[in-house]
């Protein structure tokens, strides 16, 4: 990155057992689900959940749909500034490997899948609602996810990331409720069939910041789209392996989270328009605070500001208009 910045990488599994770190996001999503007298159960269930996706979406040469498991690693991302000594927690993003019970394999999956951002949470929770508010009408500031895009380009190409993972990230998160998406007549045996915004969002445009481009597939055996955030070619630069246990892992995580979209109980048809108010959805057998969630966001942003941004504001803003 340069002197004043590196990045070291430290990785967690992601299992029963698993407890959140104190440098930790407690809204991601599986930080949120380790938590209180449920966490055992909860994350033995998403497990449970994601290995029978899995199956599901690869169900050649296996039977009795129970051939592989997934295993999870939690990817942290710390940028320690060097000057002051300091790490400041950056990202952290999950890792997938498949374990064939058949051959007793162990199988490169996807990095990415999950993403969590303090610097996002600032951004999206303290950044925007300061901007907007005396404005009568509402608008994003010039530079909004600059840095944020610049420092996640800077660890995807950096030597620490090529020395951990082969391939770039794919980042799987839920459709917008606020779009509509059309289905095509692009159909992949794994991802799906295609679908396309009526718009751009705020979200995307983030995360072209940060290099990535996006796509919409609804995979076989799911009801709605999953947006899946990627660098170069989807389709051709991964496994259908690896694009399975994005959608086995993510695609959990979707159904206990948004429910009244990814748990629905009608497929979503030709147009398609998200609702977080349907009714017609079933409940997974997980437990977890939604409201308490989106409350924290704000919390996590200010945490960001006062952790990070404050204090190097002026190395920041000289190492931004400086990245190439």
């Amino acid at each position: 990155m340069n002197k004043q910045f590196t990045f070291t990488v430290n990785s967690i599994c992601l299992d029963e057992n698993y407890h959140p770190s104190d440098t930790t996001r407690i809204t991601t999503n599986f930080a949120n689900l380790a938590r209180g007298s449920y966490r055992q159960a909860n994350l033995r269930n998403a497990l449970k959940m994601i290995d029978n996706s899995f199956n599901a979406l690869a169900h050649w040469d296996n039977p009795r749909g129970d051939r592989y498991t997934v295993e999870l690693e939690i990817i942290s991302v710390n940028i320690d500034i060097a000057a002051s000594g300091q790490a400041f927690p950056s990202i952290e993003i999950l890792k997938t490997t498949i374990v064939d019970s058949k051959t007793n394999k162990r199988i490169d999956g996807i990095v990415g899948n999950n993403f969590s951002s303090y610097l996002r949470d600032y951004d999206f929770s303290v950044l925007l609602p300061e901007h907007n508010k005396d404005q009568a009408q509402f608008s994003i500031p010039t530079d909004f996810g600059e840095l944020h895009g610049k420092l996640f380009k800077s660890f995807v190409n950096s030597d620490v990331y090529k020395q951990h993972f082969a391939k770039p990230p794919v980042i799987c998160l839920s459709v917008s409720d606020n779009k509509t998406y059309k289905r095509t007549e692009n159909q992949h045996p794994v991802l799906g069939v295609e679908y396309l915004p009526n718009e751009s969002s705020l979200t995307e445009q983030y995360f072209q910041k940060m290099g990535l481009q996006v796509r919409y597939f609804m995979p076989p055996n799911t009801v709605a789209p999953l947006a899946f955030y990627f660098v170069g070619d989807l389709l051709n630069d991964y496994s259908h392996f690896e694009l399975i246990s994005t959608i086995s892992t993510m695609g959990t995580f979707q159904k206990i989270y948004r429910p009244e979209i990814y748990n629905a109980n009608a497929v979503a048809g030709k147009c398609y328009q998200p609702n977080l108010n349907n009714l017609d959805h079933s409940l997974t057998q997980i437990v977890y605070d939604r409201a308490e969630r989106s409350q924290l966001a704000s919390e996590q942003g200010k945490f960001a500001a006062e952790h990070f941004i404050k204090p190097y504001q002026a190395v920041l803003e000289q190492w931004s208009a400086h990245y190439a």
